[in-house]
């Protein structure tokens, strides 16, 4: 029998798909709309010293923005600047050493103004330094770190254009200070309450973050469930939370902006799984807009389930201008059908910024930026387990990741399309991926199951079309060194790939590669592959001598080029044909 859906419902699905599968040409606007202005710490004054460029797995200028970031190791050191816009908040990106015992030191820094300090900055690096093989540990003595800077959000410090700001370390106290770049925003107002929503103080929330508001939120989202759709108005403050919070069918959490509310996760009871900040979208018609979540992980457990925002089984849902921070993963969306993440901030995280996992369909990632993950910046791994089985279900695809900026993950990639049909990533940039690929098109993890009831891998046509790669290519602890760009057939073939208008600068290895483990299964063929379009300058920077396409012996198949300037090739395969096309 036939489902029937509200007009308003039926409205949503239509402009979802809309916004999901027209093809159309690329925009021209390169990656996320960024309302904040970056002063990098190297092209400030100031006393300190300035470190890198250097290429090389566990350093801190690696992990850094252009690979150089500036120490403060004694009292008075400082590095200043003048502000180039008017503002009112700013983030600090930093990095302090561990305890030898690991768990985190602490510092601080002075904030002035034109020579007033206005603000002592407490630092710590409790959420910094992880070490050792994969997922990692918090011991130093596994050594191999990684993980090396977090962020500090300050608001409330008014700048005008032309003020001079400088960051000075207060105290001798032996913990070196090391600080990669500020940001300069201005914060937009206060959202206004919706007319008719539910405010969670009428409902016992304290909205300072000293109470736990858990049950206070549980109450009001289940008074708006029972108005049939109603919005779940959370005003400025800070929202402890220590529990799921689970968002039914036709109800919205609305906040009043992420510089204003904000959910704040429980440190003391962060080492239980079950009592972290999540928020949960689960049904139809489910929405959440203008908020932060900020968590309090420190390590990394697979097995354990992942806090920030999770998408369970939701339709015609969406998730706007949210900023995540020090969680597992910022959005991770488990069967998520039509939903739309816009506006996003992904920051200091111990996974990916976005994985549109198992069955996620015509959904689409937009104008989000991710910096600082643990893992992927923006994945689609469509895992070949409990997908959608009524009428919503189909073959996990038609994706799209577009107008998004990804830049510094500590580990893995930029964007990493695992499987799936017909998934575009257009209009992106990404920047400093220095432990793994720009962009990875990859079969390495599982997309069927063994009964072969089910098989996820990538079929149709996987567009990658107006992106550009700064500074990527590097070096992933499993693989070494890896390109900007690299289609890895492992466990499967791959076929239909249409790379589009894509310039890849400056990379730290290859610029683009193919490489096949899966030929020894009979897999690793990569077909009916087009670039076009394309160019490759610069490679090399950390691996010197690297050609700008890598063919690696194992790649069967081959691809045709149009239009390109791609710079040296070294085809190893006897197998793999190159074509060209003038047309």
């Amino acid at each position: 029998m036939k489902r029937k859906y509200p007009i308003a419902l039926v409205a949503a699905l239509a402009l979802a798909m809309l916004l999901n599968v027209g093809l159309g040409a690329p925009s021209g606007k390169i990656g996320a709309d960024i309302p904040w202005t970056t002063i990098e710490a190297e092209d400030m004054r100031g006393t300190g010293t300035t470190l890198g460029p250097i290429y090389a797995p566990h350093r801190v200028e690696m992990e850094s923005s252009c690979q150089r970031c500036v120490k403060l190791a004694q009292a008075g050191e400082h590095v200043e600047f003048a502000s180039p816009i008017a503002c009112d908040a700013l983030v600090v990106r930093y990095h302090l050493p561990d305890a030898p015992k690991g768990g985190g030191l602490a510092s601080s820094l002075a904030l002035s103004v034109n020579g007033h300090v206005v603000r002592e900055l407490a630092l710590s690096s409790r959420d910094m330094w992880l070490y050792g093989a994969y997922p990692f540990s918090n011991d130093p003595r596994q050594a191999k770190p990684r993980n090396f800077y977090d962020e500090l959000r300050v608001k409330g410090v008014v700048l005008a254009r032309g003020d001079v700001v400088r960051l000075q370390k207060i105290a001798g106290d032996g913990v070196d200070c090391v600080i990669d770049l500020v940001d300069l925003e201005v914060v937009s107002p206060a959202v206004v309450r919706p007319r008719g929503s539910l405010s969670v103080l009428d409902y016992g929330a304290g909205g300072e973050g000293e109470t736990d508001d858990t049950e206070a939120l549980r109450r009001t989202i289940a008074a708006a469930q029972r108005k049939s759709g109603g919005i779940v108005w959370v005003p400025a403050g800070n929202y402890k939370v220590t529990g799921d919070i689970v968002i039914p069918s036709n109800v919205t959490i609305q906040g009043a902006g992420m510089w204003h509310t904000t959910f704040v996760g429980d440190a003391a009871l962060y080492g239980d799984a079950a009592r972290r900040v999540r928020l949960k979208l689960t049904g139809a018609n489910v929405h959440m807009a203008d908020f932060a979540v900020v968590g309090a992980l420190n390590y990394r457990d697979d097995s354990e389930a992942n806090d920030g925002i999770v998408g369970a089984d939701c339709r015609d849902a969406s998730i706007s201008r949210v900023w995540v921070e020090h969680t597992k993963a910022g959005a991770w969306i488990y069967n998520g059908v039509n939903l739309v993440i816009e506006g996003c901030r992904f920051r200091n995280l111990l996974a990916d910024g976005v994985n549109l996992c198992v069955g996620t369909t015509r959904s689409v990632v937009q104008n989000c930026s991710a910096r600082g993950t643990g893992d992927d910046c923006y994945a689609i791994w469509p895992v070949p387990s409990d997908q959608g089985h009524d009428e919503w279900a189909e073959k996990p695809g038609h994706n799209v990741i577009r107008r998004c900026t990804g830049q510094l993950p500590f580990l893995a990639n930029g964007a990493s399309f695992y499987g799936g049909a017909s998934n575009r990533i257009e209009d992106c940039l990404f920047t400093d991926i220095t432990a793994g690929c720009g962009i990875l098109l990859s079969t390495t993890f599982p997309t069927a199951d063994a009964a072969g009831k089910v098989d996820n891998n990538f079929s149709g046509e996987t567009v990658v079309q107006n992106c550009r790669l700064i500074r990527c290519g590097g070096y992933d602890h499993d693989w070494a060194w890896r390109s900007a760009l690299q289609l890895c057939l492992h466990r499967r073939s791959i076929a239909g790939v249409r790379i589009r208008q894509t310039e890849i600068r400056d990379s730290l290895s290859e610029g683009l590669s193919v490489l096949a483990p899966g030929r020894a299964k009979g897999q690793g063929t990569l077909a009916d592959a087009r670039l076009e379009d394309v160019t490759i300058v610069g490679t090399g920077l950390g691996a010197p001598h690297r050609p700008a396409v890598w063919i690696r012996h194992d790649a069967a198949g081959g691809f045709t080029c149009a239009d390109s300037s791609l710079g040296a090739v070294c085809n190893e395969s006897a197998d793999f044909v190159i074509r060209t096309d003038s047309h």
